[in-house]
Formats: C-alpha cells, structure tokens, sequence
C-alpha cells in the first residue's frame, strides 16, 4: 500500500480518488476469491480517508481539497463505480469500506459525502448505490442511519417543492432501501416533540408505500437469518413498532402541538394516520402467515414486549398532560388504536408476552373498553392450524389464537378506532385484513441482493 500511496500522492485530488477505487477493486476481487468475507485491513482505511476524505496522514502534508465542482464529478464517478460494478460482494465491501464509521476524524467528511451520494441515486435512480445504502443502514448503529435519513429528508422534503415526488419513484425499483428509510424516518420523528412530528408531505409518502403493499415493512426482517440477533443501538429489523407508536402517539402528539401553537390552525394528518393504522395490521396478518408456514408462530417474535414498555408509559404521560384541555376523543382513538395493535401483534405472533404482564403494564392507563377485553378476555383458536403447540401467552386448550369473528372493522382507508370497534367487541380477522398470497421462505444466509423480493399486489 505505500507504492500506491506515493504514487497517488503525485496525482492531482480527482484523479488520486478515482486511482484508489481502481487499486481497492483489485484488492478486494483477488480477497473474495479467497474468503467469502474479506478482512477489511487498516491500509485500504487509511487510503480511503486520506484521498476521498483528505484527511491527512503525516502532519505538515495538507491535503488536496475537493471544489465544489470537483466533489460533484466525484459523486459521479462513486455512483458510475457502483452501478458498472457487477460483481455484488465486491460492491458491497467497497461500500462498506468507504462509509462504515471509524470513530476518527475521517467519519465527517465520511457521512456528508455519503448523504450527497445517496441522494443523487435518488435523484437519477442508480438502484445498486440504494441497495448498497440499505445494507449500510441496516449494520451501521442508529445515530449514523438518522443522520443520513435526515440528509435525504431535507433534499427531498424542503429544499425543493415537489421533489419528494422523485423519492416517492424509488418504491418501484428499490423496496428493500424503502423498507430501511422508513425505518430510519421512523427513529428521527419520534414524536417526542413538536419539531419531531413528520412533515405531511413525507408522512403521505410512507403512507401511500405502505398502503399500497403492507409488506414492504416486512423485508428487512424476512432477510435476516433467523439466529440473528438485534444489536442494542442499531435500527430495528421491521418498522412496524415504530409505525405503532406513530399511530397510537399522533392523536395526542397533535393535540399538544395545538396547545402550543395557542390554537392555531394546524393541518389534519389523522386520516393518514387512520390509513397507516390499518395498513400496519395488514403487514401483521402478512407476518402471520410466514411464521406459520415456517413453524415460527409464537417462537419468533417482531414486536417486542421492551419496546411496549416506554410506549405505555409515554401515552400514559400525554393523558395526564392533555386530559385538563378536554381530548377525551384524542385520548380514546389513541388507546383503541393501542388495543388494537396488541390484539393483532397477539394473535399473528408478532407480539411474544404472558397477558399477566400486559395487563400489569396496561394498568397505568386511563380506562378503556377495548383494552380491557383485550389484555382480558381469550381469543378463540383456530381450527386449521396445529393445536399440537401453544404459544406463549396462551395455555391449553387454547391452542392458536385467531381474532373472533362476532364483529366487523370496515376495510376502507379511514381508520378511526373509537368508531370501528364498540367497546364490547374485538378484532376479526377476516374482515378487515385480506388474506395474501404466501410468502417465500425465510432465507438461513444473509440478503442476497440478485434476488428481488417478490411484490404482489394486494388482493
């Protein structure tokens, strides 16, 4: 590496960059023919960030600073890089090796040129840099991931109007990158305060991908090896808790935000937040019917019960805080959407916990009707599938819980929980959530890119 170093330092800045991915390619091609993960070693590092990042090596070399022209034909030469390379692994540890954070001084320089990168794929649809930032997303801790959704949000969402229209395009040729943005999106607007409510036209956006095929926020999750375990700072492997949250939190959220804007007008997102709703149970009764083909149900769960606990306790918070200003509507809509959610993360597996423990949790919040018939009453089982197994929040002869059949959610985008679900009833499967076409198998290696995930229309 120090032939190549003192050869590239001759070079001009452009050149230099353009020399080192030509060098690496070489260097990681002849590594995977070797290894099918190669060691990424400190001198490929070192030559990334000292002649793409310039950050120099020695003291008292100054590096060869990029102009604002000469960054853009980098970003064009990265982006001709990627989408030439057709060798996948080979792409992906290149990738990997110029953007994982290294917890040095390189890492600025690092994140801004890859927020420029993927927003140019965007912008002119270069699909292996999307699939490439989607891997990026899903093994890089979570700061990094909301910096860059951040990045693309403020390019697509604010600096131009209607330009969110070309990210919108994105879900026809990259659903697996889509699948991780939301995911990242979902981290940075928690709602936890007024500023961190989603922009409406962003919040339109993931709803219309959302509703259009609920398991686009399954993809992730579905390649993924099944022995793999979530790291504590990372994004998670579906959104779709974060997606509950956003649905159960929005009726308060935006209460609040009223309060604070001393009851101005203030635009109406719920019925998106309705459609959202119901789409977020369709992508759960999809995950039932992969966890039950593949012997998972009630052995493998999506929805965690740790997650629930600071939801709770948040919505039991904004209760307390809203209930002097009269929101009793806002406050009904956002616990029956609760319930609702628990009902059906219960029945399709999704949610793995004792209705002792639910109950216990649940107890901290105002009274609710549907709540209580949920963390209450038994579900009923249901006869086609094994009652050979018992999953855990049940005990026998329950068997395989199922949604009763006694009452009817409307199946049309309008989602308002007080009024589709009386007090007295529960969730049915059947009417509301269509059956889908079955899923492929869960896979036991990592994502293979080559193999597209098979979107179908619901039906």
């Amino acid at each position: 590496m120090s032939d190549i170093r003192h050869s590239l330092l001759r070079r001009d800045a452009l050149s230099a960059a353009k020399e080192v991915l030509y060098h690496l390619d070489i260097y990681f091609s002849s590594q995977l023919q070797s290894a099918p993960v190669p060691l990424v070693e400190k001198g490929p590092i070192e030559l990334l960030e000292e002649f793409i990042f310039h950050v120099p090596k020695e003291r008292g070399i100054h590096s060869k600073w990029f102009t604002a022209m000469q960054e853009l034909q980098l970003l064009e030469i990265l982006c001709n890089y990627f989408q030439e390379q057709n060798k996948e692994p080979v792409r992906q540890v290149i990738f990997s090796s110029l953007f994982s954070p290294q917890g040095n001084k390189a890492d600025e320089p690092r994140m801004s040129l890859l927020g420029k990168l993927t927003s140019m794929a965007v912008a002119v649809c270069r699909v292996p840099v999307l699939e490439c930032a989607a891997s990026w997303l899903q093994r890089t801790p979570a700061v990094y991931c909301i910096r860059l959704a951040k990045t693309l949000v403020d390019d697509y969402c604010g600096m131009v109007p209607g330009s969110i229209q070309t990210l919108k395009q994105i879900f026809n040729v990259s659903p697996r990158f889509c699948c991780q943005f939301i995911t990242a999106v979902a981290a940075l607007y928690d709602m936890s305060k007024e500023d961190l409510l989603p922009p409406h036209n962003l919040l339109e956006m993931i709803v219309s991908w959302i509703f259009e095929d609920p398991r686009l926020v399954l993809i992730t999750f579905l390649n993924t090896p099944i022995t793999a375990n979530l790291s504590i700072g990372f994004l998670d492997f579906s959104p779709l808790m974060s997606l509950v949250r956003w649905c159960v939190i929005a009726p308060l959220a935006y209460r609040r935000k009223k309060k604070a804007a001393g009851g101005g007008v203030i635009a109406d997102n719920q019925s998106l937040y309705s459609k959202l709703h119901l789409s977020v149970l369709q992508g759960l009764m999809v995950l039932q019917t992969h966890l039950t083909e593949k012997n998972l149900y009630g052995r493998l769960g999506l929805v965690m019960f740790d997650q629930l606990v600071p939801l709770v306790e948040e919505l039991g918070q904004l209760c307390n805080e809203l209930n002097p200003l009269n929101a009793e509507q806002e406050m009904e809509l956002a616990l029956d959407r609760l319930a609702q959610a628990l009902q059906v993360s219960m029945a399709t597996g999704a949610l793995l916990c004792t209705r002792d423990d639910l109950r216990t949790l649940c107890a901290r919040l105002p009274h609710n009707n549907l709540m209580q018939l949920v963390v209450s009453g038994p579900v009923q089982p249901q006869p086609a599938l094994s009652q050979t197994y018992y999953p855990h929040i049940h005990t026998p002869p329950l068997g395989y819980p199922t949604l009763p059949a006694h009452a009817a959610l409307p199946a049309h985008s309008s989602l308002p929980a007080h009024a589709a679900l009386p007090a007295h009833t529960a969730l049915p499967a059947h009417a509301a959530l269509p059956t889908h076409p079955s899923l492929p198998g869960h896979p036991v290696q990592a994502f293979i890119p080559g193999v597209t995930f098979p979107f179908r229309p619901m039906r």
